[in-house]
């Protein structure tokens, strides 16, 4: 399951959103993490400044979630998956799992379409995605942790996956061609970027055009302002940097999807939730 996040009322989180450091909780002051301590940085310039801050703050968690579970540590997300689901994967893929729901019950894959799967984590959805296309799809896995992406083809290899490719970048600079795939997905990993814009201009420009988004992500009420999404968690725990539904749909339709659309699926923390986020490239 995901790491348990510490719940904050939403009246407590409205009450703190003066105080300074609104994305630093005490995780943030623990990793050292450069998240800034001005009152905006959860949204605006300063996030921006600050980007390469969240950015390592992040590498860092996953870096030695993916050392854990390389090591037979971790609690990961395989109770999100079905039985047969998890049957199909080795279970160090299992245990890397930090994501908060399943994209592959929403992506509807066929066989033979191409997949991409933002921040792959160790491989759990590529490797899944590669059952369902089969040997005349492909699935490209894109994470930035040198960790992870050793772990994710540790896994394809003993999954016998034959048509998966793991890259190392960033979401924000997707490296892959113009127009190149069908289908993106995501678990519980575009929250985490400090310049979604970018992100979701990117999968547009990969996508095909007919091409379709469908990711799991954690997603707060239109009610809670930046700031005090900052308060009720961190942003390496999914919170601190989450969009609104209003935001995530209003950004998506600004990058040129259509038939946009943001559905919650359970609690995350106070005001904040795991939803289902769908899209098409028109």
């Amino acid at each position: 399951m995901t790491e348990p996040v510490t719940i904050v009322s939403a009246e407590e989180a409205a009450a703190a959103t003066s105080a300074p450091s609104c994305c630093g909780g005490p995780a943030v002051a623990e990793e050292g993490a450069a998240a800034t301590s001005a009152p905006s940085c959860c949204g605006g310039p300063a996030v921006a400044e600050e980007g390469a801050g969240i950015r390592e703050q992040v590498r860092a968690r996953y870096a030695d979630a993916a050392t854990r579970a390389a090591e037979g540590g971790g609690c990961g997300g395989g109770d999100l998956y079905a039985e047969n689901e998890q049957g199909e994967l080795p279970e160090a893929a299992l245990r890397a799992s930090l994501g908060c729901g399943n994209p592959l019950r929403v992506a509807d894959l066929h066989a033979g379409e191409t997949v991409l799967d933002l921040g792959s984590g160790g491989g759990i959805d590529v490797l899944l995605s590669a059952r369902r296309v089969g040997p005349t799809g492909h699935v490209h896995g894109l994470d930035m942790t040198d960790e992870m992406l050793e772990l994710a083809r540790r896994n394809a290899a003993e999954a016998g996956a034959t048509n998966v490719e793991f890259h190392r970048g960033h979401i924000e600079e997707i490296p892959l061609p113009d127009a190149s795939v069908d289908v993106v997905i995501s678990n519980c990993v575009i929250n985490l970027s400090a310049d979604k814009p970018s992100v979701f201009a990117e999968m547009h420009r990969v996508l095909r055009p007919g091409g379709r988004v469908g990711v799991s992500d954690v997603v707060a009420e239109d009610h809670l302002t930046p700031e005090q999404r900052g308060v009720v968690g961190d942003w390496s725990s999914c919170i601190a940097g989450a969009l609104s539904r209003s935001e995530y749909i209003e950004g998506l339709t600004a990058a040129g999807f259509a038939d946009v659309s943001v559905e919650f699926t359970g609690g995350y923390a106070e005001g904040m939730h795991a939803a289902i986020v769908r899209a098409r490239r028109p």
